[in-house]
């Protein structure tokens, strides 16, 4: 397999196809991996050439970014490993100002991922989730301080409204803040919401996105079928008694991706997970694949996604069947009134080539 880099949005930072999510690392959830298991996950992914870690200060208690510290330390990767790690949820705070995304939280948490991780710098800072409380203004201006400061390269932002993203960048662009290199956001075969205006955004303002559960919580595996009796019937938990209507998967409209899913790996020889992401990481505006794994075999077979392509054919088969219904507006830009605002004429955008001298793909030549 090859592991290609490529760099993340309009920034210098190169990082691989695939990032390991290490949400795994740890039990004290009632679930993931422990400490022996994790190394094992963690070695295993950098062997095959792998230097994206993505964590969370919230994740596992604090496991999760302790054992990657140790591991990384373990084997002097740090200038090797890209460690992105977020703030916002501190799910033991008995304070309001001790979680969020206000400016006082910011600085406390990126101190506790520093201590936790056993680095002085942080390479992707993300904001882990819309608090719809703090504005833009105030996040851009403390990630602008701590890239300042040294404690933080890049920044970018996780699980937001675009309208909130897009005016995170306006400030940043307008107030030559440190700009959002990054958006981490959910996107699979089950999950194609973000391509109505993240995908845009991302490409024409310079922000990768980072796709999260690109097997749609299991879905996509194969591990879940549906009951003959109640095809459409319960609801697939993976983070153990959410209430979150994005972790409910078991749909009429899923369980016909999966059977189709299932067809195209057959006829492939490959496994469902591996066609999902292999998918997923070859859409447009996508720079990097959160792959997590509580086994070993697992991260194997998911690393297997990089071997192959998908033919044409089967990748229309599985572009139909997932394909969004087009809601207002969206629904209201067809062929009819397209060519209202063209006076009848076929208008494209940009011809390939028609700049020379970039690299529009964003892959960093001369490394794989």
């Amino acid at each position: 397999m090859s592991m290609e880099f490529y760099t993340l949005g309009n920034s210098g930072l190169k990082v691989t196809r695939l990032a390991l999510g290490t949400m795994t690392f740890g039990t004290e959830w009632g679930w993931g991996s422990d400490k022996a298991t994790a190394r094992a996950i963690f070695d295993a992914y950098f062997d095959a050439g792998g230097n994206f870690f993505d964590t969370a200060d919230a994740y596992t208690g604090g496991t999760s970014e302790t054992w990657l510290g140790e591991f990384i330390a373990e084997r002097g990767l740090r200038a090797e490993a890209v460690i992105a790690t977020k703030f916002s949820m501190n799910l033991e705070a008995n304070t309001p100002n001790a979680a969020g995304n206000g400016r006082k939280n910011i600085l406390r948490a990126v101190e506790g991922s520093l201590k936790r991780l056993n680095t002085d710098h942080i390479d992707l800072y993300l904001m882990h989730c819309w608090d719809r409380l703090t504005p833009p203004e105030e996040v851009m201006r403390t990630f602008d301080d701590l890239v300042r400061s040294g404690k933080v390269l890049h920044v970018g932002l996780s699980d937001v409204p675009a309208w909130y993203a897009s005016r995170a960048q306006a400030i940043a662009e307008h107030r030559g803040y440190a700009p959002i290199s990054a958006l981490q956001l959910e996107y699979s075969l089950a999950e194609r919401n973000i391509e109505n205006e993240f995908i845009p955004f991302g490409t024409r303002y310079g922000a990768g996105v980072m796709a999260w559960s690109p097997l749609a919580s299991g879905l996509l595996s194969g591990k879940y079928r549906p009951s003959a009796a109640e095809p459409t019937a319960g609801r697939l938990e993976t983070v153990r008694g959410t209430t979150n209507p994005g972790f409910q998967k078991f749909n009429e409209r899923n369980w016909a991706i999966v059977a189709e899913l299932e067809n195209v790996s057959a006829e492939l020889g490959r496994s469902m997970a591996q066609v999902a992401v292999n998918w997923a990481m070859t859409q447009p505006g996508v720079a990097s694949i959160i792959i997590g794994a509580t086994k070993l075999e697992q991260l194997n077979d998911n690393l297997g996604a990089l071997d192959f392509e998908i033919p044409s054919e089967s990748r229309q088969r599985l572009d139909d069947v997932s394909a969004l219904q087009p809601t207002f507006p969206y629904s209201f830009f067809g062929s009819e009134i397209q060519g209202a605002m063209t006076g009848g004429q076929t208008v494209g955008d940009k011809p390939a080539g028609y700049y020379p001298d970039l690299n529009i793909s964003g892959k960093f030549a001369g490394v794989s």
